[in-house]
This record gives C-alpha cells, structure tokens and sequence, in this order.
C-alpha cells in the first residue's frame, strides 16, 4: 500500500474529539452479541463485538474527561501537504482512508438505485465519547451509530488489533473503516432497520448477515481503492495497492470472527451466540466484494450459502 505523498485531504470529513469526546451522564451503548448485553437494537457495534462479555466496562464511561474538548487536534495544520511526516501519523492515514472510501461511495451508491451517497463523518476520539446512540468508552472498539449517521473510533484500537489478536498489517486499519462505512450504506439503504427485525444472534442470524454484507462492502471498496481521488479531484489517495494489502485485510477478517474470538477467549465456539459471522465467513464475504468490485454482489440476506 502507497499513499499518495501529493493528495489534498478533506479534514472535513473527521471529527478529532480529542481525550473524553465530551463523555458525561446517561445510558450506555447496549451491545449485540456473546455478552448478553442485548441486541443489535438499533446500534450496529463492530470487530470487537464477540469479546464483550468479558471486561469492557461499558457503563465505566467516565473513565475520559467530563465534556472533553472537540477538534482536539487542527487536523489541517497536520495533515497538510506542507507536512512531509503527516503520513507518520496514524490520524492522517486514517484521514486520507476515510477519504478513499467516501470517495468509492458518491460513485459505487447511486448504482445501488438509491439515490446519491450522503457523506457522515468519522470521530477520533480518545477513552470515551457521546454519540447520538448513547455513550461508549473505547472498549467497543470501533463502530458506527445510526441514529447519528457517524463513525467512531478510538485510533489506539489498532495497537489492540496487532498485539492481541495478531492482525499487524497496516491495511487492516482500511478494512475496519471500509466495513464501519459499510454500515453506513446499510443505514441509508434501510438494511439497518430491517434486520433489527430479525434473530440478532446464531449462525444465520440477521445480525451475522449485516455484518457479512459490511464485510462485502469493505472488499468492494478495496477493489477500487487506487480510483478514488483526494480532495482536489487531480491526485489519485492511494498510488497502489497490492495482494500483500489484500491478505493483510483477510487476516484482520480471519481474527476477528466469532469463532475465532471465542477460541481465543478460552471458550468453547457456541454458534447460537454468532454476531458477526466465523473468520471463513467473514473472509470470503471481503473477498467476494473484492473479487467483483460490485456491491450489488453483497446480497448476504438473499442466500443460505453464509
């Protein structure tokens, strides 16, 4: 993976909510998945969801500074052309990622018969923060709230993600925001709502297919990921990408299936308590997306064949 030394990133695009993200009082985020905690309710939690019966302290949330400074950082200064190092820093990478993947969706959406790609988006944010779906600390991991259309995430995840369940290429970090906006689509197609009607745990629960399909998208998007241009619409985001690229995603996929998680954990693997689908299933629906590029390929309500 190459990232275009040269490209104009949209700093409007992300939030940097900076240390708390303005965590106060109220309700936690209810969590799907393993822990019991709930069901998918509205809130589509991702990557992290399987381990969350065991320790993420989600109503711990203020763990982070009582109404924590927004825009915590001048992510123009920093992620500017002018800085020759702004590709060191993990906040611009993701930046231009984020880009990239907006990017993929004003042109992939509008062929879905939808209408046109309604851009949200991503927060930074740093051991908690408030969102239109209740509080979260950075223990869910990332995730996108539909009831505010955004994308959060707490950036040190990533450190998560390598050490402790061995996904260390650095294109798992586009893969995680390719399948939270991933959600995002699915909020504006109405997929949401519709499979928060259904199962929320199990094997071929509607919760499982959610987030097979957002897996899907995150391939697509992958396929087409040197397309997309930055903010001037002259420079190309990235300059390659390549099968090593591609394996590092899969890798990211295979560590965090359920099964994979609950293994870890020291667990037995208990499928009637599947919330995002195995570590095979969540490969070969990235690389599905991959292998055709086609969104509309990502029919994952539509088969048995999970």
């Amino acid at each position: 993976m190459e990232l275009n030394e040269r490209a104009e990133l949209d700093t409007s695009q992300v939030n940097d909510r900076g240390r708390g993200g303005g965590a106060g009082g109220g309700m936690g985020i209810p969590l799907p998945g393993g822990g019991g905690r709930g069901g998918l309710i509205g809130i589509v939690v991702a990557v992290l969801v399987a381990l969350l019966g065991g320790g993420f302290g989600l109503n711990a949330m203020t763990n982070g500074d009582e109404g924590g400074q927004a825009g915590g950082t001048d992510l123009e200064q920093l992620c500017s052309r002018d800085n020759a190092q702004r590709f060191d820093d993990v906040r611009c990478r993701n930046l231009l990622f984020v880009n990239s993947i907006q990017g993929y969706w004003e042109k992939a959406y509008p062929e879905l018969g939808k209408g046109k790609y309604e851009p949200t988006k991503t927060n930074y944010f740093q051991a908690a923060v408030n969102t239109g779906c209740g509080q979260a600390d950075s223990g869910v991991g990332p995730f996108y709230c539909p009831a505010d259309r955004q994308v959060y995430i707490d950036l040190s995840f990533y450190d998560e993600l390598a050490s402790r369940f061995g996904a260390k290429g650095e294109f798992a970090q586009p893969y995680v925001l390719a399948h939270e906006y991933g959600h995002h689509v699915q909020n504006l197609l109405g997929t949401n709502e519709k499979a928060g009607q259904g199962d929320q745990s199990g094997p071929r629960s509607a919760s499982v297919r959610l987030e097979l399909q957002a897996d899907c998208y995150a391939g697509a998007w992958a396929k087409h990921a040197t397309e997309s241009k930055d903010k001037s619409g002259q420079e190309p985001l990235f300059t390659s990408i390549t099968q090593t690229d591609i394996s590092e995603a899969l890798q990211a996929a295979e560590a965090i299936g359920d099964d994979s998680i609950q293994e870890r954990s020291g667990g037995q693997v208990n499928p009637d308590s599947f919330t995002h689908g195995t570590s095979a299933q969540r490969q070969r629906w990235f690389q599905q997306g991959f292998n055709g590029g086609d969104p509309k390929t990502c029919d994952t309500f539509g088969t048995d064949q999970l």
